[in-house]
């Protein structure tokens, strides 16, 4: 296609990578150090704005055949994805807001990492979709012993390391495997190779899921999530539960666009899932660390996530990427409101939230909401999530599972009002010595509650554009 054609189509991947250039220009000059969270910030907006509005404008293209494909819908999702890490450059101030403690270096990883990130989309080949997986996980190694602000931070990210490394691994046999068998690296090979009753054929495919569940820490390749969110600071925390999980389950609905599952495959996407949202949720009540309790809450909400493959592929990208903005925005909005603590390890714990509602009423009543949303009750939107995961489960004839699946998710119900009940029922403690959210944490509060209370009101809104 005509080089303007192929810039305007990339617009949102040129401008992050403008945007990173210039962020890493900024580092070398000391006194433009400060430029740095709002150059990631305008850079970051811009792309998330120029997705949407292409989006709008209808644009259907193939700069890259075979390789890269934009549509209105892939390049919505692109933006809804771009437009959450905003929030997440904006919680970063407190924790990496002076100079030496990653001032410039978070924003710049963030933008690195989102650039593959933007890929996955619009990736039509194998090659795409891998290189675009490795360019957003590398950043995040370093994301995660960034501020290093406890001892156990190094160890979390080689756990991360090795078996994220593990997973690309594993997912690579698997694309070798699919090619050898169906001699093509697109996506739409996977169709092919599932319906073959080649061995070879159908032990890709499944190599390839197993790295996506690793990926997406699901049961039993869940443990290295827990130790991983607990090391790293609050905002790499926040990106990895929320933007990392995202990138995997749109991998996933860009492997299986189009195929209607079936066979023994029925039972790999039905079993782990469901051990997933059933362990993942008597687990998390176990928690006394709030980072550990959400690591093991996405546990179970990526279970919920990969029910979504049951139901027919018709809807299936609709479905997972509104789930996956409700996810994400009540996590995010949590995240944004913890109170701040001097030390690191006091503020994961539970005790931290004892009575909130009496220091701090604003948190409180936005991380109550953001509980209440996660934990899937009407009418926050977690609730249209869950019924619309379910509601395609059923439809697609697996009733068993999708009763098995409510019924496991009504464990978590105990630990999300848990932690409503320590904010605004327990006494605070007076040893407490946490301080309220700065501003750039809370301006990310509003922005979540913002986009949580359009999609409670109007779900149809996104729905509809998808």
């Amino acid at each position: 296609m005509p080089g303007n054609e192929a810039l305007r189509a990339m617009l949102p991947e040129h401008l992050l990578l403008g945007g990173l250039i210039v962020l890493i220009i900024v580092s070398l000059l000391r006194g433009a150090r400060p430029l740095a969270l709002p150059v990631a910030l305008g850079s970051v907006a811009a792309s998330a704005g120029a997705a949407f509005w292409l989006a709008a404008s209808g644009l259907s293209a193939e700069p890259f055949v075979g390789h890269f494909v934009v549509t209105p819908t892939l390049l919505l999702v692109k933006g809804a994805l771009l437009a959450l890490a905003l929030p997440v450059l904006l919680m970063s101030r407190g924790d990496f807001g002076r100079e030496g403690l990653g001032d410039t270096e978070f924003p710049t990883l963030v933008v690195a990492s989102l650039y593959g990130l933007s890929l996955l989309p619009s990736a039509a080949s194998a090659l795409v979709l891998f290189l675009g997986l490795e360019m957003m996980s590398i950043p995040v190694y370093a994301l995660i012993v960034l501020a290093f602000k406890r001892p156990q931070s190094a160890e979390s990210a080689l756990k991360y390391l090795v078996l994220s490394g593990a997973a690309s691994a594993m997912l690579l046999m698997g694309i070798s495997l699919v090619y050898g068998a169906t001699g093509s690296m697109a996506l739409t090979a996977y169709a092919d190779a599932m319906a073959q009753p080649d061995l070879l054929a159908r032990t890709g495919v499944v190599l390839v899921l197993l790295a996506l569940f690793l990926k997406a820490a699901v049961v039993p390749f869940h443990a290295w999530a827990p130790d991983t969110y607990e090391g790293a600071s609050v905002p790499v925390t926040a990106y990895m539960a929320t933007l990392s999980k995202a990138a995997v389950l749109v991998i996933a609905v860009r492997f299986f666009d189009g195929i209607h599952v079936a066979g023994p495959m029925v039972q790999l996407l039905a079993v782990l899932p469901l051990v997933s949202i059933v362990w993942g949720n008597i687990t998390a009540i176990r928690q006394t660390n709030l980072r550990r309790m959400i690591a093991y809450s996405s546990i179970a909400h990526a279970g919920y996530l990969f029910y979504a493959f049951l139901g027919n592929s018709e809807g299936r990208l609709e479905a997972v990427t509104f789930y996956l903005v409700v996810y994400s925005a009540a996590n995010l909005l949590a995240f944004a409101l913890l109170p701040e603590h001097v030390d690191d390890v006091a503020r994961d714990r539970m005790e931290t939230l004892d009575g909130l509602f009496h220091r701090d009423p604003m948190a409180a009543s936005l991380i109550a909401v953001a509980m209440l949303s996660l934990a899937g009750l009407p009418p926050f939107p977690g609730f249209t999530a869950k019924f619309l995961i379910f509601k395609s489960v059923i439809a697609a004839g697996y009733s068993t599972y999708a009763v098995l699946g409510l019924v496991g998710s009504f464990l978590g119900l105990f630990f999300y009002l848990r932690v409503i009940q320590r904010m605004f029922m327990q006494p605070s403690n007076a040893t407490n010595v946490s301080t309220s959210s700065p501003f750039a944490a809370r301006a990310a509060g509003v922005l979540c509650l913002a986009a949580t209370a359009v999609l409670m009101i109007a779900p149809g809104w996104l729905l509809n554009r998808l």
